[in-house]
């Protein structure tokens, strides 16, 4: 659950219209998040198998599919940030992200009107524009950031990449008149997903690879002391039942944090809460982890950049799959 003393954060990591007029309200009463984030796969899996988008669907007639997927994404985007608006108002998070289109991951231009489109056709103030965490999209950040548009730098692997994102956000704030505010979401379980195979016939202990990355990159924003931008962990999905559902959130417990989780995993929080931080772990520990990796060969700087790419494929992917199915 949300734990407010400590600076921690829960948002749920899934948007669907029937489940934000039934359930959505619930949790955010009974202090169990205080944000939501989406992205094209989300979408793409509730646009195209949930009955509740049928009705509007059907009144988009003539549309391209792009203005189809937008007309139904907005309108959910906008019902959670309303749900949402107590906690935004009470300065106790309350953002729901929305993504821009995934094939302009390396236009800046086309990012930056994007962002601006969706935020203003929202119509909320606590809407977060989700970008990439690509040369092109560092640049979209600033400038979104300085136009009073709150951002989530997403597919965040390396701290490359979060140093990056960091520069972006900060003179994005310095530009901004008003309230702004940024999260650089570090992807977590990909990492074990990946290598935890290899790792443990090696006998090296599995599922610490994403969680030392994710640590490493927490301490990197922490120093900077910004406010306004915090580690947002995100995929902290559990795949199969080796680890326990709750694993990346009980892992990654850390003040003036997020975790954006699947409502499986919440749900198996809520009811195991640890309410421990387990963050920081020391500099020591997390180099150590690292240089045992580099002498098994594994060089994590190119691990995170295929995990990257794989992850802008994936993006595409399930955008345009989506589209060619509403068209």
């Amino acid at each position: 659950m949300v734990d407010r003393e400590m600076g921690f954060s829960l948002w749920l990591d899934f948007v669907e219209r029937e489940y934000l007029r039934e359930s959505f309200p619930a949790l955010i009463e009974k202090g169990i998040i205080n944000g939501a984030t989406s992205n094209p796969a989300i979408f793409a899996a509730a646009i195209t198998t949930s009955p509740a988008y049928r009705e509007q669907l059907a009144s988009l007639k003539g549309k391209s599919a792009k203005e189809k997927y937008e007309a139904l994404a907005m309108v959910d985007i906008r019902a959670a940030a309303q749900a949402l608006r107590s906690c935004y108002d009470a300065n106790n998070d309350g953002y729901i992200s929305i993504e821009v289109d995934p094939f302009l991951s390396n236009d800046t231009a086309g990012t930056i009107a994007e962002g601006e489109r969706l935020f203003t056709a929202i119509g909320e103030p606590n809407v977060m524009v989700k970008v990439p965490a690509t040369e092109a999209g560092y640049a979209a950040m600033r400038v979104l950031m300085g136009k009073g548009i709150s951002v989530n730098a997403t597919l965040v692997f390396s701290p490359v990449q979060a140093e990056h994102c960091l520069s972006a956000m900060r003179q994005g704030t310095e530009a901004a008149a008003g309230k702004v505010d940024g999260v650089i979401s570090v992807f977590v379980s990909r990492f074990d997903r990946l290598l935890d195979e290899r790792l443990a016939a090696s006998g090296t202990v599995p599922s610490r690879t994403g969680v030392l990355n994710a640590a490493k990159i927490y301490a990197l924003i922490e120093r900077t002391e910004t406010p306004n931008i915090r580690t947002l962990f995100a995929s902290t999905g559990v795949k199969g039942e080796i680890l326990p559902a709750a694993y990346y959130i009980e892992e990654l417990m850390a003040p003036h944090s997020i975790n954006t989780a699947p409502l499986a995993t919440i749900e198996s929080y809520v009811n195991a809460p640890l309410g421990e931080p387990k963050l920081p772990i020391s500099e020591a520990e997390i180099n150590g982890y690292f240089s045992a990796l580099k002498q098994q060969g594994i060089e994590i700087e190119e691990v995170s950049q295929s995990l990257l790419e794989d992850g802008l494929r994936a993006f595409e992917k399930a955008f345009a799959e989506m589209l060619n199915r509403i068209e």
